[in-house]
């Protein structure tokens, strides 16, 4: 009797409007498009390589995440970065990203372990950073963590308070001070959560959170 093959599904590629969506949405987050800029479709579309039909399903996707706002006749444009929604934003986060991070250190699998630890000794291993640079390795990390819960409700509701945030952080990216810092409060993080330290990885989440909104708020 023969034995069965075990065959392993590969992973679908992402669609058209996944790809446009990712492409717009980091940088709508970054700032590269500018709050209050149009969004043109069809620069997206011939940098992309695709029709309009993707870049519009991508757009209403992100006016849902409060990325783009459309006006009938006028066409879609970045939202404005409200510094009077940090505390709202900060409140949900304060109250999601422990539990994540808790969840995180439980659900893990051992591929996702050994991912947050080569991403953690890379972390160490870095040299010094623009601030520009260190934003991106920090949405980075926190991906990388909420993709370890294991629920993708769960994870699409931390990445969009986490996009909110990282929005707020690029209005005061060139005066913001210990930005190096911040991010590497990461490496006992990831070490926590790779171990299965559900406690420590939540304490030192909300100490992560609470941390960005006092540097915030220094800067007002």
């Amino acid at each position: 009797m023969s034995t069965p093959v075990n065959h392993v599904i590969p992973a679908a590629a992402p669609s058209l409007a996944e790809r446009a969506y990712e492409f717009l949405r980091d940088r709508l987050v970054m700032l590269d498009i500018k709050p209050g800029d149009p969004i043109n479709e069809e620069w997206a579309g011939s940098v992309l390589e695709m029709g309009r039909t993707p870049i519009r399903e991508a757009l209403k996707r992100l006016e849902t995440e409060r990325l783009v706002v459309a006006y009938p006749r006028r066409g879609t444009f970045a939202t404005d970065v409200n510094i009077s929604d940090l505390a709202h934003i900060s409140e949900v986060r304060r109250t999601l990203e422990p539990t994540a991070a808790a969840s995180a250190a439980t659900r893990a699998t051992d591929e996702d372990r050994a991912r947050l630890v080569r991403l953690r000794d890379q972390l160490d291993s870095a040299t010094p950073r623009e601030n520009a640079d260190l934003l991106r390795t920090d949405l980075e990390l926190h991906r990388a963590i909420y993709a370890c819960v294991h629920n993708p409700f769960f994870e699409d509701t931390l990445i969009h308070y986490d996009n909110l945030a990282t929005r707020i952080w690029c209005v005061f990216l060139p005066r913001l001070q210990g930005m190096a810092g911040h991010v590497d409060e990461h490496s006992p993080l990831l070490t926590a959560i790779a171990e299965g330290d559900a406690k420590k990885a939540s304490a030192l989440t909300l100490d992560h959170v609470t941390g960005f909104e006092k540097a915030i708020r220094a800067l007002i």
